[in-house]
């Protein structure tokens, strides 16, 4: 069985900084796309950045320059930096493993990020 699990998510100031983790576990087809998405409140959710498994990475206009995404294969692991936070980066954010050759789709239980002074 297949599980991911977010972490890292918290309340930031404006400006500042945070780095979400997600831990993928269970048996995997190794090739897929790693992403993170967001949900704000009254909003739907929002892809926010992807990577393959290549390293090929794709990142919403709104977060272009201000967050990273990067995956650790050999771990499993896929993170987000997010810098230069503003309040509109509040959101439920959620991790996404895609397969590619072989169809799956698996979601993490989400984790809060909000950003305010």
């Amino acid at each position: 069985q297949v599980q991911l699990v977010e972490s890292g998510g918290g309340l930031a100031q404006p400006g500042g900084s945070l780095t979400l983790s997600c831990a993928v576990s269970g048996s995997i087809i190794s090739i897929n796309t790693k992403g993170w998405y967001r949900q704000a409140p009254g909003k739907q959710r929002e892809l926010v950045a992807v990577i393959t498994s290549g390293g090929n990475t794709n990142y919403a206009d709104s977060v272009k320059g201000r967050f990273t995404i990067s995956r650790d294969n050999a771990k499993n692991m896929v993170y987000l930096q997010m810098n230069s936070l503003k309040p509109e980066d509040t959101a439920v954010y959620y991790c996404n493993l895609k397969g590619i050759v072989v169809a799956y789709d698996f979601w993490g239980q989400g984790t809060q990020v909000t950003v305010s002074s």
